[in-house]
C-alpha cells in the first residue's frame, strides 16, 4: 500500500524548533536575483520549475519521493512560481496590489495546513486519506493541502469548482493530485473559487472576501457565521497573522518557517488584518494568466525557412515565449468563438502547418502538453 504521511508537529519537534522558526536546509541565500523588481517582475522562477514538478509517467511513490526532497526554500519558490504566473488574476481577485503580501498570504496558508512540510517532508504532506484515493472530499495533499474537490473529474457528488475559467483545471488522477506544482496551482485556483462565491453570492467586500475564502478553503462554505468567532481566530485570522510574520521578519525567501500557534507570531494576532491593504477584491474581467517560465527545451520550433512566422515555438498561442496549458485554454476558447487570435497568434496555433487553425491543432497541442509538461 502506498506510504501515507500525516504531517503532525509532535512535542519533540516543537522542542527542537526555536521560537522564531526552524531552518531546514544549508543554504538560505536568496535564490532569485535581488536586483529584480519583484513587484513588477516576480521572482523569476530561479529553480526553473515547469508546469509540473515530476514526470507525468512516474509512479506515485516516485512522485512523492521527489516532492519530499524539496527544501522549505524550494517549497516557497514553487508557490511563488504559480503566483507569478497568475499575478494579474490574483491582484484583481484578492484586491491586493503588493505581490510580496500575496506571497506571504500563501505562506501563511501553507503553514496553517502543512507547516511548509515541517522541513522534513518537503511538499509531500497528505491528510484525510483514510477512505482511499479520491473517496473523501477532504482528501488533501501538498503545501496548501489542496483537496480532490479542486480537480475536474472528481466524485460528481462533490461541489463543482468550475468558476475560475482563467486558470486551467487539471483532471483528477494520482499523477496530477500528487505533483507539488500542480497541487499549488490547484490550491490557488481553489481559493479563487471561494473568492468568487464570497463576492457574488455572499456579498462580501474588502478583506472579508479573503477571510471568507480562507474559511471556504477549509470548510467548504465561505458564509460568515458570527457565532463562531473562535473558528475565525484559529483559521483565517491565524493564517493572516503568520503571513504578516513572514512578511515583517524577512522570511519570504529563506528556509525559515513558522507554525500555527507559534508564540513568535503572537504580536501579529491582534488586529490581524490591519497590515493587509485596504483592498477592493473584484470579479472584473482578467485575461487568462500567462506563466512567466522559459519555453520547454523540447518545444517544437518553426521551420528555419518560415521567416514570416513570429519568433517563438509552435503552440505558443498567447505569445509569451513558452508552451503550456494557458495556450491550450486560449486555443479552445478561440475554437468556441469566445476569443479572437491575431495573425501572429494564429500562425503559432497552426500546429500541423495546414494554414488553418482547427481542432486538429488543438489535438496536437494537447498531445504535446501531455508528453512534455502535464
Amino acid at each position: 500500500m502506498r506510504s501515507r504521511i500525516l504531517c503532525i508537529l509532535t512535542a519533540a519537534a516543537l522542542a527542537f524548533c526555536s521560537v522564531t522558526g526552524l531552518t531546514a536546509g544549508a543554504d538560505d541565500t536568496i535564490a532569485h536575483d535581488p536586483s529584480r523588481d519583484v513587484q513588477t517582475e516576480g521572482v523569476g522562477n530561479p529553480f526553473n520549475y515547469g508546469e509540473r514538478n515530476t514526470p507525468a509517467d512516474a509512479s506515485t511513490e516516485e512522485i512523492r519521493r521527489i516532492n519530499s526532497e524539496m527544501t522549505v526554500q524550494e517549497v516557497k519558490y514553487a508557490l511563488y512560481k504559480e503566483i507569478d504566473e497568475h499575478w494579474d488574476l490574483l491582484r484583481v481577485r484578492l484586491g491586493e496590489d503588493e505581490r510580496e503580501k500575496v506571497y506571504a498570504l500563501f505562506l501563511g496558508l501553507g503553514s496553517r495546513e502543512s507547516t511548509l512540510g515541517e522541513g522534513r517532508h518537503g511538499a509531500d504532506v497528505e491528510t484525510a486519506f483514510a477512505q482511499g484515493f479520491g473517496v473523501s472530499s477532504a482528501h488533501s495533499y501538498g503545501t496548501l493541502q489542496t483537496a480532490v474537490t479542486a480537480f475536474e473529474g472528481c466524485d460528481p457528488t462533490f461541489m463543482n469548482e468550475d468558476n475560475v475559467p482563467e486558470m486551467y483545471q487539471y483532471t483528477l488522477s494520482e499523477s496530477t493530485f500528487y505533483d507539488a506544482i500542480i497541487s499549488d496551482h490547484m490550491g490557488i485556483r481553489k481559493l479563487l473559487h471561494f473568492v468568487e462565491i464570497a463576492i457574488n453570492e455572499e456579498g462580501m467586500s474588502g478583506y472579508d472576501v479573503v477571510r471568507g475564502a480562507l474559511k471556504g478553503f477549509n470548510q467548504g462554505w465561505c458564509n460568515y457565521t458570527p457565532d463562531n468567532e473562535d473558528y475565525y481566530r484559529d483559521y483565517p485570522d491565524e493564517i493572516i497573522a503568520m503571513a504578516h510574520w513572514y512578511y515583517d521578519n524577512g522570511h519570504l525567501y529563506d528556509n525559515v518557517f513558522t507554525w500555527t500557534q507559534n508564540t513568535a507570531t503572537e504580536p501579529y494576532r491582534t488586529n490581524a488584518w490591519d497590515w493587509w491593504s485596504d483592498c477592493s477584491p473584484s470579479m472584473a474581467p482578467v485575461n487568462a494568466s500567462s506563466p512567466a517560465t522559459e519555453a520547454p527545451t523540447d518545444a517544437p520550433t518553426e521551420p528555419e525557412t518560415s521567416s514570416e512566422l513570429p519568433s517563438g515555438p509552435f503552440g505558443d498561442v498567447n505569445l509569451n515565449g513558452s508552451v503550456e496549458v494557458s495556450d491550450l485554454v486560449l486555443l479552445s476558447r478561440y475554437l468556441l468563438g469566445a476569443e479572437e487570435l491575431t495573425q501572429a497568434q494564429a500562425r503559432l496555433a497552426d500546429m500541423d502547418l495546414s494554414r488553418s487553425v482547427d481542432t486538429f491543432d488543438l489535438v496536437q497541442l494537447r498531445r504535446y502538453l501531455i508528453q512534455f509538461t502535464l
